[in-house]
């Protein structure tokens, strides 16, 4: 189901020792979304490099990683790139990961150009807003649902966006907060509710 390289074990260790439950499960339901709209979809793309991206994407919301100054996302891509070099990614590879998790709080990217960085970004807005429903199958949902449930994720999620909201005016979470994702949230399929 994973990738099994050291890369990809070492980021499961870091989101499973640094993000609470809810999170935890978002970023690896996040994986589990964007490989499978990408395998339906015959995009292809680096696994390995998907996997780490995914599961270090909001790492900048965890209080160990919380940045006073950048966007959370920000802050996660530079700590991607710190993980990827270590790991003992080039750095090349490591700014990859670095920019996966800084764009899919952007306008979208597409799959020829950015593969990794379309299937975040569309696998974060099934996950936060409930975009593009048709994509995921309720057979599909109901499996990684039922294996990394949501754990408070909406809720939770939410209340880290006002934080930043409030920290971080100038930040793509402030503008998302801004055009209403608390109602995006509360809308979403996954979240038990079905939409107004």
């Amino acid at each position: 189901m994973f990738p099994e390289t050291p890369a990809a074990a070492a980021a499961l260790s870091v989101v499973t020792r640094f993000c609470s439950p809810a999170l935890f499960n978002h970023c690896v339901r996040s994986y589990l979304w964007g490989a499978m709209y990408g395998a339906a979809h015959g995009i292809a793309f680096d696994d390995e490099l998907y996997h780490v991206s995914a599961l270090l994407h909001d790492i900048g919301l965890t209080d160990a990683f919380d940045s006073h100054r950048l966007p959370f996302e920000e802050a996660g891509g530079q700590l991607a790139w710190v993980f990827g070099v270590a790991a003992g990614w080039p750095a090349e590879r490591a700014a990859r990961a670095t920019e996966i998790i800084t764009l899919h709080m952007r306008d979208d990217v597409s799959p020829a150009v950015d593969p990794e960085s379309h299937l975040l970004q569309v696998a974060t807005g099934w996950e936060v807003a409930g975009r593009r429903p048709e994509e995921f199958p309720p057979d599909a949902r109901a499996e990684v649902l039922a294996r990394y449930p949501r754990l408070g994720f909406g809720a939770e999620f939410l209340a880290c966006f006002e934080d930043q909201a409030r920290r971080k005016p100038d930040s793509a979470a402030a503008a998302s907060v801004r055009s209403g994702v608390a109602g995006r949230i509360a809308a979403n399929p996954l979240e038990g509710r079905p939409p107004a």
